[in-house]
C-alpha cells in the first residue's frame, strides 16, 4: 500500500531518507475510501484489528471486516441525519467500535471529535460549546453516561446522544452489535452512493483534538484530511512497521497518541494494530498480553516505561518483540538504558504533538542516543532559533517548523474558530511549538523543556527535563517534576516534587534525605542545577492525557 504514497519505499540511511523522502499525496484524498477500502479489496483476509481485553473477551478483525462494520455504521449515521462537517464527538475508551466508527465518520465527512472517558461534565459542557457539537457517541458506562446526561441540558448544540451499550438509558439511541455486523436498519442514502457525497482533500476538516490544557484551557487542533497520510512515515520509518508486524500502542482512544499509534499510519503499512482494553493499567497484564499474543512492536509514553523497569522482565517470553519506541514525554536516560539492560531492546524516541504528526524522531537507521528525541523527520523542514534566528549546535532554541513554501502533510490548519491563537503560535513563515531544545554536532535533538517550563536562576537558563533525569537515576525517584519558584536573590530557584519508588516511601520523613538528593544531581549533573527545594507527594498533577501539569505545581509554591 505505501507504494501508493510515497516516490520511494525503502531507504538505505538517515542520509538517504533526508534526501529521498517524498510523499504522493492524491488532489483528493479519504483514509477510509483510499487505504482501507484499498486494503478490503486487494487483501480482503488480512489481519487489521485483533482486540482483547481484562475480561478475557477477544476479536478479530479482517480488512474486509472493517470495510463491512464501517459501511454499516456510516449507513446507520446517516439514516440518523448526520452529514457532512457535523461535528461528532466520541468517548469510546479501547472499545474496538472506536476502529469502524471512526473510519465511518470519514466515510461521511463529518468531524470526528475524540474524547477521553476521564471527561467531567464541565469538560463536556466546555467542548460542546466550543466546538458546536452535534452528536456524542459514547460506551455505556455508567459514570460516562452520568457526565454526559449532567451537561447534555446546557449543551444545546447537541441533537442525539448514541450508545454502544451495554447500557442505553432513556433519551439515547442505541448502535447495536447487530446493527454493526449485519446493517440492521440501515437507511438511504446507501453507503455506495456516500462516496459521491463526501471525498476528503486539503480543504477539508476531518479530525479535531482538544489539548491535554498542560498550561491552560484545551485548544482545538483540527487537521484535514491529509493529516492519515502524514502519519505514513511515523508508522514505516520511526515504529519501523511492516505488513507483517504486531503492533500495540498504550494509549486511551481520546488522546491524539491513539491515531499516532493505533490507526492511520499502521494500516496505511498494512500492520495489524493489537488492542489490550482495559480500565486499570497493571505492568504485568500488559507483559502478559505482549507474551501471549507475540506482540512484534510496542510504543508507550515514558510513564509506562518507568512502570515497565520495576517490573521482573525475567517471568516474561518477549522473544517475540523487536521493536520499541516512546513519545508523549521525553524519556529519561536511566530508564531507556535500564529498559535496555533487561530486554536488549533500545527505545526509539520520537517528537511531535496534538498539532503534528511525528516531527522528529530515532529513526531505524540511526543509533540510539539515550535521552534524545532524534532527527528531524525530513517531511518537515524543522529549524532550532532565537528571535527569528538558526542557533548553533548545543546553544537553546525553540523547536519550528517552516512554512513560507507550503504547508507540510501533517501539520494542522490551526486552532479551530481562533485566528489569534493560531497567529500566536504560526507567523512569519514558520510554526512555533514553544518547545526547547538543544542540537548536538551529529544532528542529534535533545529536548529541554516547554518554553514557559525553563528556569531562569543566578544568570542561568535550566532546563527542567536535564534535572529530572538526573534526579531519576536515584533508585528512590520514581517520578518527579522540577519547576521554578521566586528566589529574591537568584530570581527564580530550583524545586524538584518527587514521588518515590515503592520501598522507598518512607525516606520522606527522613530529614537528611532531601540533601542527599541534591547532592545525587550535582554528582551528576553540574551543581547549580541541583534543586534548592524538595517535596514529597503521592502522585504529580497530571492532564488527562497523562502529562505533568506543571503550571499546577508552580501554583502551589
Amino acid at each position: 500500500m505505501i507504494e501508493h504514497f510515497l516516490k520511494k519505499t525503502t531507504f538505505s540511511s538517515m542520509e538517504d531518507f533526508e534526501q529521498n523522502l517524498e510523499l504522493i499525496v492524491p488532489e483528493q484524498f479519504n483514509f477510509a475510501y483510499d487505504v482501507m477500502d484499498r486494503w478490503a479489496e486487494e487483501e480482503p483476509e488480512k489481519l487489521a484489528l485483533l482486540w482483547t481485553n481484562d475480561k478475557g473477551e477477544e476479536r478479530r478483525y479482517s480488512f474486509a471486516d472493517m470495510k463491512r462494520m464501517s459501511d454499516n455504521i456510516a449507513s446507520y449515521f446517516v439514516g440518523i441525519g448526520i452529514k457532512k462537517d457535523d461535528m461528532v464527538m466520541c468517548i469510546l475508551k479501547r472499545r474496538y467500535q472506536f476502529w469502524p466508527l471512526i473510519i465511518a465518520l470519514h466515510k461521511i465527512g463529518a468531524v470526528v471529535i475524540p474524547a477521553t472517558y476521564l471527561l467531567t461534565d464541565k469538560d463536556i459542557v466546555y467542548r460542546c460549546h466550543e466546538a458546536n457539537i452535534k452528536t456524542i457517541v459514547a460506551c455505556g458506562d455508567d459514570e460516562i453516561i452520568e457526565h454526559i446526561n449532567d451537561a447534555y441540558p446546557k449543551c444545546p448544540s447537541v441533537e442525539q446522544r448514541i450508545s454502544i451499550g451495554p447500557i442505553v438509558p432513556e433519551g439515547w439511541l442505541e448502535l447495536t452489535e447487530d446493527e454493526i455486523q449485519n446493517g440492521n436498519g440501515a437507511t438511504d442514502p446507501a453507503v455506495a452512493e456516500l462516496r459521491s457525497i463526501h471525498y476528503g482533500g486539503a480543504e477539508n476538516h476531518m479530525i479535531m483534538y482538544f489539548t491535554s490544557g498542560t498550561s491552560g484551557e484545551p485548544k482545538m487542533v483540527i487537521h484535514d484530511y491529509n493529516y492519515a497520510l502524514g502519519h505514513l512515515t511515523t508508522a514505516a520509518f520511526w515504529h519501523n512497521l511492516t505488513p507483517e508486524s504486531l503492533h500495540l500502542t498504550v494509549s486511551d482512544t481520546g488522546w491524539g497518541k491513539a491515531v499516532w499509534g493505533k490507526l492511520y499510519g499502521q494500516w496505511i503499512v498494512g500492520a495489524a494494530i493489537f488492542v489490550y482494553d482495559h480500565d486499570i493499567f497493571r505492568p504485568a497484564d500488559v507483559l502478559r498480553k505482549m507474551e501471549q499474543y507475540h506482540i512484534t512492536s510496542f510504543c508507550a509514553p515514558p510513564t509506562i516505561y518507568r512502570y515497565l523497569v520495576r517490573e521482573d522482565l525475567s517471568k516474561y517470553d518477549l522473544s517475540s518483540l523487536r521493536y520499541v519506541t516512546t513519545a508523549g514525554e521525553a524519556l529519561n536516560p536511566t530508564v531507556s538504558e535500564k529498559f535496555f539492560d533487561l530486554t536488549g531492546l533500545r527505545i526509539y524516541e520520537g517528537f511531535g504533538q496534538t498539532e503534528t504528526t511525528c516531527l522528529i524522531g530515532t529513526f531505524n537507521w540511526m543509533k540510539v542516543k539515550a535521552g534524545s528525541m532524534g532527527k528531524p523527520n525530513p517531511q518537515y523542514d524543522v529549524h532550532l532559533m532565537i528571535d527569528n534566528q538558526d542557533v548553533a549546535d548545543n546553544e537553546v532554541g525553540e523547536i519550528v517548523v517552516r512554512t513560507a513554501e507550503k504547508k507540510p502533510i501533517g501539520l494542522f490548519d490551526g486552532y479551530y474558530c481562533n485566528a489569534e491563537l493560531t497567529n500566536e503560535v504560526w507567523h512569519d513563515g514558520y510554526y512555533h511549538t514553544g518547545d526547547l531544545a538543544t542540537r548536538d554536532a551529529d544532528g542529534y535533538f535533545w529536548y529541554v523543556g516547554r518554553h514557559d517550563d525553563v528556569i531562569k536562576s543566578a544568570g542561568y537558563r535550566i532546563g527542567p527535563f536535564e534535572v529530572e533525569s538526573a534526579l531519576m537515576t536515584h533508585p528512590s525517584v520514581l517520578e518527579c517534576a522540577v519547576t521554578a519558584v521566586p528566589d529574591p536573590q537568584r530570581g527564580q530557584a530550583v524545586k524538584a516534587t518527587v514521588v518515590l519508588a515503592k520501598g522507598w516511601e518512607h525516606m520522606r520523613h527522613v530529614r537528611s534525605f532531601p540533601h542527599e538528593l541534591k547532592e545525587h544531581v550535582k554528582r551528576v549533573t553540574a551543581a547549580y542545577k541541583a534543586p534548592r527545594i524538595i517535596e514529597f507527594v503521592d502522585e504529580l498533577p497530571k492532564t488527562i492525557s497523562g502529562k505533568i501539569r506543571r503550571v499546577e505545581i508552580r501554583k502551589e509554591k
